[in-house]
């Protein structure tokens, strides 16, 4: 799951669910709409979705796939794997050890 939540929020879930005894799924949290949308570009996303279910991957054929130039999707993976999104094995290759995503990006209205 990944979704716009600040860390107060994101605790009292926790603690919501440890209550409950309800399991959580893995969560990637930003502050901000601004900042997931900014991080998660329709690059990265594109990246996210290949990986997705389909074990570790190497750069080139991760490139290929998405259509991109090989720098390019290089520094994306780079950015994905500093935040923690993607995995690099130890051989070097890709992997999102997730078959699915689930993004939470909701707003409303000012009052």
């Amino acid at each position: 799951m990944i979704e716009v939540a600040s860390e107060e929020e994101a605790r009292a879930q926790a603690i919501a669910s440890l209550e409950c005894g309800t399991p959580q799924p893995p969560r990637y949290l930003f502050r901000t709409q601004e900042d997931l949308l900014d991080t998660l570009n329709s690059h990265r996303f594109a990246i996210l979705k290949a990986l997705a279910g389909a074990g570790p991957i190497g750069v080139q054929e991760l490139a290929r796939q998405v259509g991109r130039d090989l720098s390019e999707v290089h520094e994306d993976a780079r950015q994905l794997s500093a935040i923690g999104l993607i995995d690099k094995t130890d051989g070097g290759k890709l992997q999102f050890p997730y078959d699915a995503i689930d993004i939470h990006l909701g707003w409303q209205a000012a009052a």
